[in-house]
Parts: structure tokens; C-alpha cells; sequence
């Protein structure tokens, strides 16, 4: 049987190999760069909405595996999210990685394998780098970094 860290770890491997919604997003009605300094990682985040629902999402850029797969999770779990519900995913997200969150939440889904991030503080930054991205372009934002 497989424990949590080998599924972090597969899950992981595969997003940061295979991101999903890795693209740019000519249409998007927000558009946010965001930098995790510590790191290096770079990403521009790219939101759709409409009614105030993300109807689509995406992102380009480069860094590493953590943030890669922590973009590519996200923009699959938001994808149909009211920015209510996507600021709520945020809290709990960033509760999740940096250890007050709840591993079992099923609102998190396939993201709760990025717990595991915990274990290495160093790379929390890089989990939620997107996760900044996305919560600045609902607020009008820009710019997003990991300071």
C-alpha cells in the first residue's frame, strides 16, 4: 500500500511533468505576475471570470517542482469556483501547508497531498506562490510574491 509521502511524491512528479493548464490566456480579465525570491520561481497567472466565477485559469512560467505542481492542482480545483469559494480554498490551502489545516478536508481534494510540504518549511513559498497570484488578481492585483 502506498503511504502519503510516496503519493506526494508521485503527485508531484506528475503535475510538475505534466502541468495541467499550462498556457497563456489571450482573453483573461486578470492577469497577475508573481516571484518566490527565495527559490526563483516565477509565474504569470492568468484568471477568467465571468459573474464572478472563474471560468477559466491558467499559467505560464518556470520554477520548481513543488511550485510547478501546486500551480497546476490549483488550477484545476478552481476552475468553476465563485471568487468566494476560491478565497475560501485560499485560507484553507494555505492552513493546509503550513500546518493548522485539515489533511481531510474533501474540499481540498487532490491537493491535500501538498501537506507534505510541511516537512520541509523551506518550500512552503513555493507551494503558494500561485496561490498568492490567484488571491491578488481577486483583489485587482498585479503582483504577487512570496516575501
Amino acid at each position: 500500500m502506498m503511504d502519503l509521502n510516496d503519493l506526494y511524491r508521485e503527485v508531484i512528479v506528475d503535475h510538475n511533468r505534466n502541468p495541467r493548464n499550462f498556457r497563456e490566456m489571450a482573453d483573461a480579465t486578470c492577469t497577475v505576475a508573481g516571484h518566490n525570491p527565495l527559490c526563483g520561481d516565477q509565474l504569470t497567472l492568468y484568471l477568467k471570470l465571468r459573474d464572478g466565477v472563474i471560468d477559466d485559469v491558467s499559467f505560464q512560467g518556470s520554477g520548481c517542482a513543488i511550485s510547478v505542481a501546486s500551480a497546476s492542482l490549483m488550477t484545476e480545483i478552481l476552475k468553476g469556483k465563485s471568487q468566494a469559494e476560491a478565497g475560501r480554498l485560499f485560507d484553507k490551502f494555505h492552513a493546509l501547508v503550513t500546518d493548522a489545516g485539515d489533511e481531510a478536508d474533501p474540499e481540498l481534494g487532490k491537493l491535500a497531498v501538498l501537506a507534505g510540504v510541511r516537512q520541509y518549511p523551506s518550500r512552503i513559498k513555493c507551494a503558494v506562490l500561485s496561490w498568492h497570484a490567484m488571491n491578488a488578481a481577486l483583489h485587482g492585483d498585479t503582483m504577487a510574491s512570496t516575501e
